[in-house]
């Protein structure tokens, strides 16, 4: 009994690892979005992805500070959870810097906005990978 408390006291919190689903999802469609952009020209693509970013860096600013109260609760103190915290806030970081540079006009946004937006893909799944390897059964976190 005291192994399975040991266990659940050191899991990441599973509403955490749902909003870095969620996080990771408007993030990969406003990648496609880009792509589609890049496509095709067409500014509503630009848009959608704009829209799809803020849905992002809002809930990944929540994923970050609800890893935050975790830290600091004394659940995980170990260099997992440090190294997921840490994810988390590099990919609000290169996300918010997409979002400025999706601020600007349609035509001056192309190719970095897909190169960041590639980016914060890839430090979205990292961290969602981080997320749902807390959850795991047999974690040793």
């Amino acid at each position: 009994m005291a192994a399975i408390a040991e266990r659940t006291r050191v899991a990441l919190f599973p509403v955490n690892a749902v909003l870095v689903a969620g996080a990771t999802s408007l993030f990969i469609g406003a990648l496609l979005s880009d792509i589609a952009y890049f496509r095709s020209y067409q500014i509503q693509w630009n848009n959608f992805s704009s829209w799809l970013l803020a849905g992002g860096l809002v809930i990944t600013a929540l994923a970050f500070l609800w890893s935050i109260v975790e830290l600091f609760r004394a659940r995980w103190r170990t260099w997992p959870a440090w190294a997921y915290s840490v994810l988390l806030l590099a990919t609000w970081i290169v996300g918010f810097i997409d979002a400025l540079v999706h601020a600007k006009d349609a035509w001056a946004t192309m190719p970095a906005s897909l190169v960041l937006s590639a980016i914060v893909v890839a430090l979205a799944c990292l961290s969602l990978a981080f997320a749902w390897a807390g959850l795991r059964a047999g974690s040793a976190r």
